[in-house]
């Protein structure tokens, strides 16, 4: 005979949306009540990663220069009043004075002095610098050599997407961490409109970037092309899955750990697959979410993108309210740190240690940024060492002008 509780518990437990505690009454015993958590209950203890934590750590110069760069660009002229800038230092996360930054990473600007009004008195100003021209013209060049790259992007972000319709403006917003150009609506999308077609009112904020033309060879995701590269090599068939393997030290329940094993036996579901069918409730769409979570890191530069910056997507991409979740409970896959006071969403098997294992292409701007910076940290260095020897040298000197007047004092003393 089956116990009725037995069965609902085979069916329910892998639920990863329902935040409710079942209790069912055993038709042999009305005094026994058998109690079945489902996913939401399954609770993973967060722990803290060093090695993924100093990857971000090891960025956080570089993307404050950035965040400066990119508010000085857009200004008219790209030229800003230095005063100006240093109004927004809480919202560009600086904090020491826009001079202070300037002085310790030097390279990035020139200033001059204008005035912000005819007639008002001169005050300095920034401006890029040539080095920083430079730069601008090798991530261009970069950009247009990595187009077709860019292209796909863009595609696979719309192909994911429920309605394959996706809001302008959260397009713009994640600009950065999918590698798209800063002018990607003005020149990409016009000239790639066998793909792309901008609808709304772009000027009252209510457009949209829509998929024109589905490419089937867009439509494949890292793990599926890892799978068929692994079924090429062995002669084979693998079946698409996660690489899951937690980090050392970290270990699950036995409830968790026989959960992830039944979950991973789940077929996999494709982010580019109609899920429209599936309850949100399901298990299969947990799986699905957790395949568009992974697709979305890896399409990021950085293979690790803030969980807010997701939030934003929540309904195109039909993620539960809880889906941040997903980054604990999948350990495994997923790292979500919180360095800096920031959720970010790290993907574990892009890293070695703290290294990216393969770099995107589009990478190859943030090393000549790097490259630019370092340039003039070195110079500053430079500078700053040989101030101190000049310090020491006049101390020396003044030392020894000393030395002579006292034992001048002495002489003069003793006669």
């Amino acid at each position: 005979m089956i116990i009725p509780g037995i069965l609902f518990k085979s069916q329910t437990s892998f639920s990863s949306i329902s935040n409710l505690k079942l209790n069912f009454k055993s038709f042999l015993n009305p005094k026994f009540t058998l109690q079945f958590n489902p996913i939401s209950s399954l609770k993973v203890v967060w722990r803290k990663d060093w090695t993924l934590d100093k990857a971000i750590e090891n960025d956080k110069r570089y993307k404050l220069c950035a965040r400066v760069v990119k508010e000085v660009l857009k200004e008219p002229g790209q030229a800003i009043p230095l005063r100006y800038l240093d109004k927004r230092r809480e919202r560009l996360r600086l904090n020491v004075r826009v001079k202070t930054f300037i002085n310790n990473n030097p390279g990035l600007f020139d200033t001059y002095y204008d005035r912000i009004r005819p007639k008002s008195n001169l005050v300095p100003f920034l401006r890029p610098s040539n080095r920083l021209r430079n730069f601008l013209e090798e991530e261009k060049r970069i950009y247009d050599e990595n187009e077709e790259l860019v292209v796909s992007k863009l595609c696979k972000l719309l192909m994911m997407s429920r309605y394959k319709v996706i809001s302008v403006d959260k397009l713009v917003h994640v600009k950065r961490e999918f590698g798209l150009p800063n002018d990607f609506l003005v020149n990409l999308v016009p000239k790639y409109s066998n793909y792309f077609r901008l609808t709304g009112s772009p000027g009252e904020g209510q457009s949209f970037l829509e998929l024109v033309e589905w490419n089937p060879e867009f439509a494949k995701s890292v793990i599926e092309q890892r799978a068929e590269e692994e079924s090429k090599l062995t002669g084979i068939g693998v079946r698409p899955n996660f690489n899951y393997k937690l980090p050392p030290g970290f270990s699950l329940r036995k409830e968790m750990r026989e959960w992830v094993r039944d979950w991973l036996e789940l077929d996999y579901i494709s982010p580019y697959e109609d899920v429209s069918h599936l309850d949100q409730a399901s298990r299969e769409m947990e799986k699905r979410m957790v395949a568009v979570l992974h697709e979305l890191l890896s399409l990021s530069l950085l293979k690790r993108v803030p969980v807010p910056i997701l939030g934003k997507f929540t309904n195109d991409y039909r993620f539960s309210n809880a889906f941040s979740r997903a980054f604990t409970r999948h350990s495994g896959i997923f790292y979500m740190s919180l360095k800096g006071g920031i959720k970010t969403a790290v993907l574990r098997e892009a890293y070695k240690g703290d290294e990216l294992i393969d770099k995107d292409p589009l990478l190859g701007m943030k090393d000549k940024f790097v490259e630019l910076l370092e340039e003039g940290w070195r110079e500053r260095a430079e500078m700053l060492r040989v101030q101190r020897e000049q310090v020491k040298k006049d101390m020396e000197m003044t030392a020894a002008k000393n030395g002579e007047l006292s034992e001048q004092s002495c002489e003069e003393a003793e006669l």
